[in-house]
């Protein structure tokens, strides 16, 4: 892998794509040599996402599950459009649908997650709300292996920014989502150089 060309990964989307479009920027800019987004894949068709894939000319594809019969037909479904992208990473960047072991099984070791909240810690939805109606001094985001169930893979690495005693949810959210655009790229130029190892539950970086 470390003398491959290009890196393909795909990208799996519901909502704004903020970290689609960091991701973009930062092949663009360099700052992620090598890397290619083969794919860009959303359960929902009005994801604006889409649009930030489409104008950056990246094939896009909509998978709806009202349009199949059961999690089973959807994740093969799923696994399918990868493999025939070519894709070598699958990243969930902001993708609100749990994937189950017909799909993860297919890619071990090859599919990640951005959450915005220090892990364990606050997993599910609206992971910034929580941890701001708790009263976290810090909070953060974090990017792991995904597994079947909702944010319990293995964590990769996070980042921690400063919880204010003034923060709105709003102000909380976006100095997390600051910080998501940094490390989601970083933890994938780490996976193209092979520079992780995941032993148990543990992750090293080599």
């Amino acid at each position: 892998m470390k003398n491959m060309k290009n890196f393909p990964i795909a990208v799996f989307v519901s909502g704004r794509g903020s970290n689609l479009k960091a991701i973009i920027q930062n092949i663009e800019n360099g700052t992620l040599p090598g890397v290619e987004i083969t794919m860009v894949l959303s359960d929902k068709p009005d994801a604006y996402a889409l649009t930030i894939a489409k104008e950056a000319g990246i094939p896009c594809f909509v998978a709806n599950p009202a349009n199949f019969s059961g999690q089973k037909e959807y994740n093969g479904a799923l696994a399918h459009l990868v493999k025939k992208s070519g894709a070598e990473l699958v990243v969930l960047a902001g993708f609100m649908r749990l994937l189950t072991e017909d799909f993860l099984s297919q890619f071990p070791q090859r599919v990640i997650n951005i959450h915005p909240a220090l892990l364990p810690s606050f997993p599910g939805l609206h992971a910034q709300k929580q941890a701001w109606e708790y009263g976290v001094k810090v909070s953060g985001c974090t990017v792991h292996f995904v597994d079947a169930g909702a944010d319990t893979g293995p964590i990769i690495a996070q980042k921690t920014v400063e919880a204010f005693a003034d923060d709105s949810e709003e102000d909380l959210a976006a100095r997390i989502l600051k910080e998501e655009h940094i490390l989601l790229s970083q933890v994938i130029g780490l996976i193209k150089n092979d520079k992780l190892r995941l032993v148990g539950r543990k992750v090293y970086i080599d």
